[in-house]
């Protein structure tokens, strides 16, 4: 069964990589297909996005497709920056530009009130482009004062996992594979998408 990730982010399909280890799936990224096609994440929620994704990279590419969307819901901002985490501070918003405009908008807002989680919403398509599996997963946590460490990507200096006292940037990508929402979401996809692999011929 070859496998395709709906995303061309190193960092991520790196992540999905690791997850997925020893199932005995190809696993490619879109940067591996130079035909895959950009689809707009124009969708109300983190679900509808990776929905969009997977169906519509799926169809295209004739090709099983597993496709996310993540986004980082901090409490007192009401859910913001939510679907919009990506590009919270501009469409060619990089992460830090992200990170800055997140610090500054709870720049008044103590510690313990700085309560949020992160969101992964996945998506599994078959090359027809129906959806055969989704999954959800979630981290609770809490936006840090100020980054702290480099060892992942996106919001992750930022977000402390409280129990730890760490963010996921100084635990780096062996703890996050145990404790991040994609890795939850990826644990409650994975026994379909192992059932869906026994019924899929070699190709």
């Amino acid at each position: 069964m070859r496998l395709v990730l709906g995303s061309g982010n190193r960092h991520k399909v790196a992540e999905f990589r690791r997850l997925l280890a020893g199932t005995s799936i190809e696993i490619m990224s879109l940067d591996d297909l130079p035909d895959a096609i950009d689809v707009a994440e124009d969708g109300a929620s983190l679900a509808e996005n990776a929905r969009h994704k997977a169906r519509q990279q799926a169809r295209h590419l004739g090709n099983w497709v597993l496709a996310d969307d993540t986004g980082l819901e901090v409490d007192t901002l009401d859910g913001a920056p939510g679907v919009r985490s990506a590009r919270w501070a501009g469409v060619r918003a990089k992460a830090a530009d992200n990170r800055q405009k997140l610090l500054a908008s709870l720049a008044d807002v103590p510690l313990a009130q700085r309560t949020a989680r992160f969101v992964c919403e996945l998506v599994l398509a078959d090359p027809a482009g129906e959806v055969r599996a989704t999954a959800r997963g979630e981290c609770r946590g809490r936006i840090a004062l100020a980054p702290a460490g480099d060892l992942t990507f996106g919001y992750d200096p930022v977000f402390e996992v409280v129990e730890y006292h760490r963010t996921f940037g100084q635990l780096g990508p062996a703890a996050k594979d145990l404790l991040s929402h994609r890795a939850r979401a990826v644990e409650k996809l994975l026994p379909r998408l192992l059932e869906l692999k026994r019924h899929t011929p070699d190709e």
